[in-house]
């Protein structure tokens, strides 16, 4: 999970520390790019190929880890 973590803040430009599964999507960087950027992720952490269109409908980080533990 750290990976993905470091990831996740790479891609919404954000402090790795500040990833956490309460933290809010909408109130980072969390459009369109980042959408794809987070697909493009999840395939190389855990080789699961997730929807941008499934990604689209997260609210929280925890949401992510749920749909990708979903995807498992």
């Amino acid at each position: 999970m750290q990976e993905f973590y470091e990831g996740l803040a790479e891609i919404l430009e954000v402090a790795p520390e500040t990833i956490k599964p309460e933290l809010t999507l909408e109130e980072e960087q969390w459009d369109s790019m980042a959408i794809i950027s987070c697909v493009a992720l999840i395939d190389e952490v855990y080789g699961q190929l997730i929807s941008g269109s499934s990604l689209t409908g997260c609210k929280t980080v925890a949401d992510i880890q749920n749909l990708i533990s979903k995807s498992m």
